[in-house]
């Protein structure tokens, strides 16, 4: 009789050691290293259908087909995945618990379910509240197969003998497989279960969406390999109390990574929002001192947002710096940049700056436009009405360029702005458009404030 097998594995990373360590050696994790008993198991019957032995070959002499992408039914989606979902596609969906991340599988499934064989898996739920929700979304169900499983023996065979085109797990913390004595939602569990959804996509070219929970750090809760087994990582992200949710592509083999998608959450299910600019911006009356317009870059889709920045005397020996929405460290950069080349003092001035609507900006051509909202807020000036800025500041003062200057200049002219304050360069000329190009800090300060 075999004797079980003991491991400590982490929870982090999903690192192994045979004893206990109070850090993890893999990711230098803290307590995060669990005992787990584990047993060598048997090969399933039928499972050598997703093990067998292949050949190498030339790299040239593969044929390649061209890669046919099928429609969601949901357009941002499409988008965010590259164009459409493609056969033997693995994609992970993690998202806060009520964010909308069950609604939008069952949204995705009618979409498949017209010209795709749709399997919906439910470990969270039973088959009648998954039906309750579609009746409540108006979902039309009659080609949607819903199965409700955890154990991965049993799921394994329902796929067998289904064939579906299309499998949705929600959420794979739920599923377990008997090979392993560990609880569902373990390191161990989470990792074989979706190791084996993802052999089966590639060996069937049936295309997988794996729902996961995220931690309160918000990253996918499990083991970090999880992301690397997938071919597409999505998050799916959303403010407390607001409607708006946003899908964006941190991983994607089938397309261009950090796609953003917005949806707005209705009584029917989720809504795309087709012009979402519209959305990120405030309407102000007249200029206001702290605002600032940026045109920035979601991988290819081009976005206008909003910068606020409050700038107050602060009654502390350490003044606040607040970023929400934006990384903290480059506010700190750009406070530097302030100091030595704007001639603005902020040592004594409580900071917050703010990107309105709750989207998240992380590229560096948001650093001019947030520059400009501090001085604004500081100097109690505002641009003037009609304008949007972009650039990235270079700690010797110089404005540096940035890529897509021309779709970020039509979408500002599409939404009937009239100035652009940007790197000096080649750009577009636009039918009653004004570019002010820049080469130094000073020259965009100039082009802000004078007159």
């Amino acid at each position: 009789m075999s004797r079980d097998k003991a491991l400590f594995v982490c929870q982090e990373c999903g690192g192994t050691s045979p004893k206990w360590l109070g850090r993890c050696p893999d990711c230098g994790a803290w307590n995060s290293l669990v005992e787990q008993r584990s047993e060598r198991s048997q090969v399933r019957a039928g499972s050598s259908a997703y093990a067998v032995a292949s050949s190498p070959e030339y790299l040239n002499a593969i044929a390649v087909d061209a890669t046919t992408r099928q429609h969601t039914g949901l357009g941002e989606l499409d988008r965010v995945l590259g164009g459409g979902l493609v056969a033997g596609a693995a994609i992970l969906l993690g998202g806060e618990p009520g964010i909308g991340k069950s609604t939008l599988m069952l949204q995705i499934a009618e979409g498949l379910s017209r010209s795709q064989r749709v399997l919906y898996v439910t470990g969270e739920e039973s088959s009648a509240q998954v039906a309750l929700r579609a009746r409540r979304l108006r979902v039309q169900a009659e080609t949607i197969r819903v199965v409700a499983e955890n154990r991965w023996e049993l799921i394994a065979d329902i796929l067998e003998a289904e064939k579906p085109s299309v499998v949705l797990v929600d959420s794979i913390q739920t599923l377990y497989s008997d090979s392993l004595q560990s609880a569902p939602g373990s390191v161990a569990q989470v990792r074989e279960c979706a190791a084996r959804l993802v052999r089966h996509a590639k060996a069937t070219g049936a295309s997988v969406f794996l729902v996961g929970h995220v931690t309160k750090e918000g990253a996918i809760a499990g083991p970090r390999v999880l992301e690397h087994m997938v071919d597409t990582v999505l998050y799916f992200e959303g403010e407390a109390g607001s409607p708006y949710r946003l899908i964006r592509a941190i991983k994607n083999r089938f397309g261009a990574a950090n796609e953003l998608g917005v949806f707005e959450m209705q009584e029917k299910g989720l809504q795309e929002v087709r012009n979402p600019s519209r959305l990120f911006l405030s309407q102000h009356e007249r200029p206001v001192p702290g605002s600032v317009v940026l045109a920035t870059q979601e991988g290819t889709r081009p976005l206008l947002v909003e910068v606020q920045a409050l700038v107050t005397p602060s009654p502390l020996a350490n003044p606040r710096r607040v970023a929400i929405g934006l990384d903290p460290n480059r506010l700190s950069l750009l406070l530097a940049i302030l100091h030595r080349h704007g001639g603005s003092f902020f040592f004594d001035q409580d900071v917050f700056v703010n990107i309105a609507g709750g989207i998240r900006v992380d590229e560096p051509a948001a650093d001019l436009a947030v520059a400009m909202a501090l001085l604004g807020s500081f100097r109690n000036r505002s641009l003037s009405d009609g304008t949007v800025v972009f650039g990235e500041l270079g700690l010797a003062g110089e404005v540096r360029p940035v890529a897509a200057t021309d779709t970020r200049l039509a979408e500002a002219a599409k939404l009937g702005f009239s100035r652009a304050i940007l790197p000096r360069g080649e750009h577009p000329r636009l039918a009653g458009f004004t570019t002010l190009p820049c080469a130094r800090f000073q020259d965009a300060v100039d082009a802000a404030f004078t007159g």
